[in-house]
């Protein structure tokens, strides 16, 4: 049996036990950040700090951000610096340095610039961001080009991977351009690795084929159209079963079985992808 002395004390300890709890909890609740090293939502946080550190930039017209908050302290972020029109390469060049020492010490955090019509990412990878630079500055200086986006697209093992999209003028400099992307040594560098690449202008939309390679059958059965009969648009897209997929809609009043011929005899191992279509809109 418990003495009165011995019955104080324990309802004593529970008196404190009880109070104890909350306060316990409400600690527990305030050092969740620092135990973690982040926030709850980190995206949030991560683009809170992007923009906290970019701020007041000189020649940085505006700072956009994306915030993915995937689950509880977990999530990454996308900052983009977009540049005052008349920015000098020079100084593009000292902002990408800066980014790419920022991203190296900010792993959830992509970074990206947009200047002169292009906006791209920088890496960390020292190459790499080189590689991007060098074709931000041949991009700017085409004159077919108006806009274009490169980003880092990194998919199972192949990490040194691009997605290219570029806005061409014309359908014409939309074909040049494409093509330019894919040839060594010419007007354009061709960034090392796998590369998504997908060039449109008014009248043609051309992306490399499902492999990520050049398309060359269905460029082929493009330019054999083009060569004998106007052509409205085309779509050469990719395809998972036949590789590439041709799309080409020829002016109305053209041959269009004879357009057919032609396209599939340039592309025979496409065969059915091949269509060819009569423009009645008018």
């Amino acid at each position: 049996m418990l003495t009165r002395s011995q019955g104080d004390d324990k309802e004593t300890t529970l008196r404190r036990s009880a109070l104890r709890w909350p306060v316990l909890i409400i600690a527990f609740v305030l050092s969740l950040p620092s135990l973690t090293g982040c926030a709850i939502d980190k995206g949030t946080a991560l683009a809170s700090d992007f923009e906290e550190a970019w701020a007041g930039t000189p020649d940085v017209a505006k700072i956009h951000t994306t915030k993915n908050n995937t689950l509880p302290f977990k999530g990454s972020s996308t900052g983009t610096l977009i540049l005052k029109d008349g920015t000098s390469a020079d100084r593009v060049t000292k902002l990408v340095g800066e980014m790419r020492e920022y991203v190296a010490r900010h792993a959830k955090i992509s970074g990206r610039i947009a200047a002169d019509g292009i906006t791209f990412t920088v890496v960390a990878d020292e190459r790499r961001t080189g590689e991007v630079l060098a074709l931000w500055r041949s991009l700017t200086a085409d004159d077919r080009v108006s806009a274009a986006d490169i980003n880092d697209e990194p998919w199972k093992k192949a990490t040194d991977r691009w997605r290219i999209e570029v806005t061409a003028v014309d359908a014409a400099g939309a074909l040049a351009v494409f093509k330019d992307m894919y040839a060594k040594g010419d007007r354009h560098r061709p960034l090392a690795g796998v590369m998504v690449l997908r060039v449109r202008g008014p009248g043609l939309f051309v992306e490399s084929d499902f492999n990520d390679g050049f398309p060359a059958e269905a460029i082929a059965a493009y330019e054999a159209v083009l060569a004998q009969y106007p052509v409205v648009g085309a779509g050469l897209r990719r395809d998972a079963v036949s590789g590439s997929a041709v799309s080409i809609v020829v002016a109305e009043g053209v041959d269009r079985d004879r357009a057919v011929e032609l396209a599939r005899s340039a592309a025979p191992n496409l065969g059915t992808a091949v269509e060819v279509t009569s423009d009645r809109a008018g």
